[in-house]
């Protein structure tokens, strides 16, 4: 199955459809999450598309397996989203909503910065 939810829009299909035509990730590579998240940070196949970059040099966009390529796909989306690095990131402020074109649900951005502050030893 491809990773687009049931009830998947149009425009989500074609994204994870262009995924598989470009090279990225295979057909049987194609496993989402319940409303067709790909990879280790959980991207909809149309920021996938909109982000993804492909930083090991391979040629190819890989959120699976490509810990390079994950990692600088996730920094594209929240640079791109105003995201400023060294300012807070709790809830209120700008990078909190910069972290919303990542995820809308407010667990899941506190989540991530729950995560980033143990990483930092906060």
């Amino acid at each position: 199955m491809i990773a687009a939810a049931p009830t998947c829009s149009r425009a989500s299909c074609f994204a994870a459809l262009k995924i598989v035509q470009r090279g990225d990730l295979r057909l049987n590579d194609m496993i989402g999450a319940y409303a067709g998240e790909i990879g280790q940070t959980q991207f909809l196949p149309s920021s996938y598309i909109k982000y993804g970059v492909d930083f090991d040099g391979d040629g190819h966009v890989d959120l699976r397996h490509s810990v390079a390529d994950v990692l600088a796909s996730t920094a594209n989306l929240l640079h791109t989203s105003g995201f400023k690095m060294g300012a807070p990131y709790g809830e209120g402020t700008a990078n909190f909503e910069a972290m919303r074109e990542w995820n809308r649900a407010v667990i899941y951005r506190k989540t991530i910065g729950y995560f980033a502050d143990q990483l930092v030893g906060r």
